[in-house]
């Protein structure tokens, strides 16, 4: 399996408009960062994207996405699907609707925000074609040949999504807490990928120590932080962190 991140930023992304922090003028490509998502491929040649953020088709481009055999929806804020629309080539190139895995407060943020998606009305360039499919905590299913399992995670007092893929790839986002449920589903994982905001703490994200010490605690044999802010610069973070965690990049690839 393989998995490739489309992009490690923050609702902001990074450089932020208008700031000059020593992240924001970096000339390290590693410290430009697009929204946050990741797209899995299976051995089973399964390709799966987790969440669709506005930058979503400049990165299908660069990376050469072949197909979208399904999509998996941590949450509804606008950085996570904002790039929904996007997937339409996909379902030109295919010929089929795109699954789309989502918890139920999610199904309906995108029946709100994409209403054009499921109405009878003229579509000019297409509109996308989705199939939902909704998901809850523990509740396994399939993608071709890989295991999907969503788990529980709470962003702020919003419960949202995460997801482990065949007890291997643990994708957990936008987090400021995991039952002990959901710790003791990822523990000891091959591969976590948990987000790590900033250094100081904030109500719905964790921050950099805090991430630290959730990751310790599920003991993954690698660690990968995203969801990263412009306060945390890529090298004078990762001099700092234990050995078996750092900081993903954009178009940072892992093999697992």
């Amino acid at each position: 399996m393989k998995v490739k991140f489309l992009g490690t930023g923050t609702s902001h992304g990074v450089p932020v408009a208008n700031c000059v922090c020593p992240t924001c003028s970096s000339a390290d490509p590693k410290n430009t960062r697009y929204r946050s998502a990741v797209w899995v491929r299976d051995d089973d040649g399964a390709d799966i994207v987790i969440d669709t953020p506005a930058e979503f088709r400049l990165r299908t481009l660069e990376y050469k996405v072949p197909k979208i055999d399904a999509i998996l929806m941590t949450h509804g804020h606008a950085d996570h699907i904002a790039g929904l629309d996007d997937i339409r080539i996909y379902n030109e190139i295919q010929s089929a609707p795109i699954p789309l895995y989502l918890d139920e407060r999610t199904r309906s943020e995108i029946l709100s925000r994409f209403s054009y998606i499921f109405q009878q009305t003229q579509e000019g360039g297409g509109k996308p074609k989705i199939d939902l499919s909704v998901i809850r905590p523990g509740n396994v299913f399939k993608i071709k040949n890989t295991i999907v399992e969503p788990l529980k995670v709470m962003h702020g007092e919003l419960e949202i999504t995460g997801f482990l893929i065949n007890k291997e790839f643990a994708y957990i986002t936008d987090c400021s807490a995991l039952p002990d449920e959901t710790v003791s589903a990822v523990r000891g994982v091959k591969v976590l990928v948990l987000n790590a905001l900033r250094y100081s703490a904030h109500p719905t994200h964790l921050s950099l120590s805090q991430a630290v010490e959730v990751a310790e605690k599920i003991g993954a044999g690698r660690t990968f932080f995203t969801h990263i802010a412009h306060a945390l610069e890529h090298n004078a973070v990762e001099k700092n962190l234990p050995k078996s965690i750092r900081l993903a990049y954009d178009g940072l690839e892992i093999d697992i």
